[in-house]
Formats: structure tokens, C-alpha cells, sequence
């Protein structure tokens, strides 16, 4: 009997024990690990107010500001801390409906009972005033100081790109982010958002019953500054960036001009734009939405995304690759009676004098020159097969930046399109097609597709007789002595350097050659352009212009390529936009005023 009660006595010992270990752990896990309670409460007496950084501003490559920071105030509130308060006269001062204000309130519940919410964003400053005088009347709100972008000169919104909100997909894949946080949406704002945006900091402050700050918490020990985001230099003249949009407003199309010797985009136009502060603020919804609606696609970047066929300033490369395989020579001749025929095909020339040798057949720009060019190189005896001597036509092409990404800095960018062997296998069959069945290839139509971005890189090449640098158009970033060692690098492409000099032979006609020539538009007194018209096949309407050139021609400071949809031949529109481009670039003056008035007369139907 005195054994079964002395057992009974530990037993129950043992479960007061336990039960006080349980209570001990528990509070210490409320009071130290869970700070779920603690958090609450000190909410009561505690505001933890983020403190957002200002974003990196961006300069042009002189300096001059592009980009900078404006004040933005929204409402915040923290539902934890709500008790009753007057709707009416809430939604009467933020100039809503008290219907919104209770889905405002929903919203930030649904959210987190003890986070900071945003309730409204973007007030105006004086409204902003008013409700930090009256925060003591609506308990659980306050107002956070944040930026919006504003832009100086308003131009080069493709290239910039803007800031927009992030969304719960991005919120769940980088903690960094939370509801109601700005983020790079396109453009250098998105490819550069990890050195824009800085890091956010936060304050901690002391508040009274009626939710007004009395002072630092702790002298501000926990807290933790904002560090402001890094700013940009851009590799683009901001003049030239604005002429050009000036000179393409009535036409749809782009203009991409690169300093050859760098890879340093200085311009990067696409027409139709829009002005890049249409989306900032709280009308970037609606104004995405009516720009998205646009029939004229102003947000699409025909500079990177666009793909044409290049037209005939694709000789240039037919040429290069011919001299390179040893097909032809400067010196060889073909003939040409308005155009080219072979066995019962026959692709039209327009009138020239015949023959003509290389030089010559790209003054003037011979289709059946080129085409018979590239009938020796499709049919070189080197090669066992057609598809052998394709392959190696297409690897050059390759070297040349064609077919794939440039992999610069700017999002968005199109690879273009440069068809393998297996394409052409797919439709007539292997070993069922040869040069006439691709022969428009010859004077870039066909399947080639390629960017205006790659275009303005070729002529680079050209100018820089047998390489080129990544384009990239960011020029320093502060803090910072070096970019990217990709946009150092040379990239050399497979065609003998001395091959160049005939080409550009050939350029420089097309410009200053007189009677004949294809670009004499673009000639400049004192300056040698040297440059090549296209016109691009266009089922769906009228051809599109396109001219390529860089300037001077010793030394070369500007290598351009200018597109301008269902503009008919290169010469008619697209070379003097680019020859009016490189006088306001090399000479900071456009004094061919005749040229400037013809380009804003322009109708293009």
C-alpha cells in the first residue's frame, strides 16, 4: 500500500514537471523565437517606416540628364493598428469613394494584419500635406516618401525603358521585392536594375495613441540607412537622339547609329514612340493599355525587334564573301541588261551601263552582278555539294553578328534569321535545290532576316575593316572603373582585312560618285560618306527604305543604318535621314536646310 502511494507522488510530480517544462518552452517561444506577439505590441508604440532609395539617374555620354528622380507620396496602412474613424471625411480628403476605402482596407487585411501596406499610391505633395497634419484623426495610416522617374528631354523611351510595380510571381522569386515595390519593367531600367535600384534602409519610430511620430525609437539604433542606386552614363548623344526622333516623326521605322571603333550605341531611334513619362505614375495603367491598343505599335522597339530582309545593302557581304573564297576578283566583270537571266529564271536590274566590275556593280548596285557573285560561291568546285558550299556562305554570315543575339545590354533584342541547310532540306528536299532556287539571297530578300541593331554592327564592321565591338549603350556606371569585358572584345570576323578597302571603294561611289550612283542624297560637302542603299521586298505594302554608311571614311566616328517602312528605294528617304544624322553628329550643324525641310515634308502613304 505505501509502495502504490509512494509511486502515485512521483507520477504526479512527474507530470507537474512536465507540464511547467511545457509552459516554459512555450513562453519562450512567444517571447523570443515567434515575434508575432511581440511585433503587436509594439506596434502599439513602434512604426517601422521603409526608407526607399532613390533610383540611379542616367546621363548621356556628355553629361547631359536623361533620366532623374521626382517626390512621390503614398498612403500606407498598417491594419493592426486601425479602431474606428471617420470614412467620410477619409475619402473625402484622398478624393475617393468610401466604397474604396473599404476595399482598400480588405485589400491590406488580406495582406498582413501587421505589415505595412500600401493603400494608395502616389498622392499629390499637397494632399499628402493635409493628411500628415490630420493622421491623428485615421489610426493605422500613414504617409512613405518614395520616387518616380521624371525625364528632362523626354525622349528615348524604347531605350530606357520604365519603372512599373512588381506582381506576386516576382515577389515569391526575390525576397527583396514586397507588394507595392517598383521595379525595372523594360529597357535599361530592367537590364540595369540591380545597379539603379540601391538598397532600401528603414526608421523606426516612436508614435503617440493618435498614431502621430514623437520621435526616433532608440535613437535609431535599428536603424538601417538607405544606400541610393548608382548612376548611369550612357553611351548616346542626346542631341542626336532627339534630331533623329524629330527626323523620323512621320515616318514608322528606326534608326541605330554605333561608334565603329568602340561598339558604343549613340542613337537608338523607333518610330512611332512615345513620351517616356506617359508611363509614370498613377496613369501608367491606362496609358499602357491605350499605348498597348495603339494600331501603330509605339511600344514595339522596331530597332531591336523588328526583322527585315536586308535588301541590297547586303551585296556588301555577297561581295566580301566572294573576294574572301576567291570567286571573284576586284577586277572581275559581269554584264547586265536589266537584270539577270538563267535558264528560263530572270530576276530585273534597273538601267546602268554594262559591264561593270565590282566596284562598280555596288556604286550602282547591280542585281545581276551579285547575283552571278553568288552563283560562284553556291557553285564553288571546293565544295562536293550545294549544301556544303551554303554552309560555309552561312558561316560567314555568322561572323558577321547575323543570325544570332548581339548580346549587348538592351532587352528585347531580336536574333534575326539566317536559315541552316536543314530549312531548305525541310521544303524541297535534300539535294533537291541549288543556287536558283535560293538566288534571292544573292540581293538580300528571301528568308534573311535581320535586325536594324545588326545592320548599323555590319557597317561597323565595314568601317572597321574586318571587326566589330559588342553595341552596348551603357558608357560608366558610378562607382564603378570598368563595364562588361564582353563590350571590350574584339570580334573578328572571317573576311581578309584587305578585301574592306574594295568594298568601301564601292561605298564611297555610291555616295560621291556622281551620275548614277544610288546615295548621291546622302553626300556631304567635306565629309566622305561612304554608304550603300537597299529596298526590302514588302508583300504587305509598299518596299521598305533602307540605307547603311559611316563617315568619315578615314577614322571612321559613325556607322548608321536606317530603316523606314514602305519608304520605296533606299535612296528616297532612308539615305538623307542618315546623311542629315551624320552632318548633326560630326559637325554639330545641319546646314543643308533644303534636305531638313524635304524629310519633314515627307508623305509616306
Amino acid at each position: 500500500m505505501i509502495n502504490q502511494y509512494s509511486q502515485r507522488k512521483y507520477i504526479i510530480g512527474g507530470l507537474i514537471l512536465l507540464t511547467g517544462l511545457i509552459l516554459i518552452l512555450r513562453l519562450f517561444y512567444l517571447q523570443v523565437i515567434n515575434s508575432t506577439y511581440k511585433l503587436s505590441a509594439e506596434n502599439n508604440s513602434k512604426r517601422e517606416v521603409i526608407q526607399y532609395p532613390a533610383r540611379g539617374l542616367m546621363y548621356d555620354r556628355n553629361g547631359v540628364l536623361l533620366v532623374s528622380n521626382q517626390a512621390a507620396y503614398d498612403v500606407m496602412l498598417t491594419p493592426g493598428q486601425l479602431s474606428r474613424f471617420d470614412t467620410l471625411s477619409f475619402s473625402k480628403l484622398l478624393g475617393i469613394s468610401v466604397s474604396d476605402v473599404a476595399t482598400g482596407i480588405k485589400k491590406a487585411r488580406d495582406y498582413s494584419r501587421f505589415a505595412p501596406t500600401v493603400f494608395m499610391k502616389q498622392v499629390s505633395g499637397e494632399v499628402a500635406s493635409v493628411l500628415q497634419e490630420q493622421l491623428y484623426k485615421f489610426p493605422g495610416f500613414f504617409v512613405q516618401t518614395r520616387t518616380l522617374r521624371k525625364y528632362p528631354k523626354n525622349i528615348a523611351a524604347h531605350l530606357m525603358g520604365y519603372v512599373g510595380e512588381v506582381d506576386k510571381n516576382l515577389i515569391e522569386k526575390n525576397p527583396y521585392y514586397q507588394m507595392g515595390d517598383y521595379i525595372g519593367i523594360s529597357g535599361i531600367e530592367k537590364n540595369y536594375e540591380d545597379i539603379l535600384r540601391g538598397e532600401k534602409g528603414k526608421k523606426n519610430f516612436l508614435v503617440d495613441v493618435h498614431s502621430r511620430i514623437t520621435g526616433s525609437y532608440q535613437d535609431g539604433r535599428f536603424d538601417e540607412p538607405a544606400r541610393i542606386g548608382n548612376d548611369i552614363n550612357l553611351t548616346i548623344d542626346a542631341d542626336l537622339q532627339e534630331y533623329g526622333e524629330l527626323l523620323m516623326k512621320d515616318f514608322t521605322g528606326s534608326i541605330v547609329a554605333i561608334e565603329p571603333t568602340t561598339g558604343e550605341v549613340l542613337c537608338l531611334v523607333s518610330t512611332p514612340s512615345y513620351p517616356p513619362d506617359l508611363l509614370v505614375g498613377r496613369g501608367l495603367s491606362q496609358n499602357f493599355n491605350t499605348l498597348s491598343g495603339d494600331s501603330l505599335k509605339p511600344l514595339f522597339n522596331r530597332a531591336l525587334a523588328a526583322s527585315y530582309p536586308p535588301g541590297s545593302t547586303f551585296k556588301i557581304i555577297n561581295a566580301l564573301i566572294g573576294l574572301q573564297e576567291k570567286v571573284i576578283s576586284p577586277s572581275t566583270e559581269f554584264g547586265c541588261h536589266m537584270g539577270y537571266s538563267f535558264r528560263g529564271q530572270f530576276l530585273g536590274c534597273h538601267s546602268h551601263r554594262s559591264p561593270l566590275d565590282l566596284r562598280e556593280a555596288i556604286q550602282h548596285s547591280c542585281n545581276s552582278y551579285f547575283v552571278n557573285t553568288f552563283r560562284k560561291i553556291m557553285e564553288d568546285p571546293k565544295f562536293e555539294a550545294t549544301h556544303d558550299a551554303y554552309n560555309n556562305w552561312r558561316n560567314h554570315l555568322l561572323s558577321f553578328g547575323l543570325g544570332n543575339s548581339m548580346n549587348s545590354d538592351l532587352s528585347g533584342e531580336l536574333k534575326g534569321f539566317i536559315p541552316k541547310d536543314e530549312y531548305y532540306n525541310r521544303y524541297y528536299g535534300v539535294g533537291r535545290w541549288n543556287f536558283l532556287t535560293i538566288r534571292s539571297l544573292a540581293i538580300g530578300q528571301g528568308e534573311l532576316g535581320v535586325t536594324p541593331l545588326q545592320m548599323a554592327n555590319i557597317t561597323a564592321a565595314i568601317a572597321n575593316k574586318g571587326y566589330f565591338m559588342t553595341p552596348h549603350v551603357v558608357k560608366s556606371i558610378k562607382g564603378s572603373d570598368t563595364i562588361n569585358h564582353r563590350f571590350t572584345e574584339k570580334h573578328i570576323i572571317e573576311i581578309d582585312t584587305a578585301h574592306f578597302t574594295v568594298a568601301i571603294d564601292g561605298m564611297d561611289l555610291a555616295v560621291n560618285g556622281g551620275a548614277g550612283s544610288t546615295a548621291g542624297r546622302a553626300k556631304i560637302e567635306g565629309i566622305i560618306v561612304c554608304g550603300k542603299t537597299g529596298t526590302a521586298e514588302n508583300p504587305h505594302g509598299e518596299d521598305h527604305s533602307i540605307f547603311i554608311a559611316f563617315a568619315p571614311r578615314e577614322n571612321p566616328k559613325i556607322a548608321i543604318a536606317v530603316y523606314i517602312e514602305n519608304g520605296g528605294f533606299g535612296g528616297t528617304w532612308a539615305a538623307p535621314v542618315a546623311s542629315l544624322m551624320i552632318e548633326e553628329y560630326l559637325t554639330g550643324e545641319v546646314k543643308r536646310k533644303f534636305l531638313e525641310d524635304y524629310i519633314f515634308n515627307a508623305v509616306i502613304k
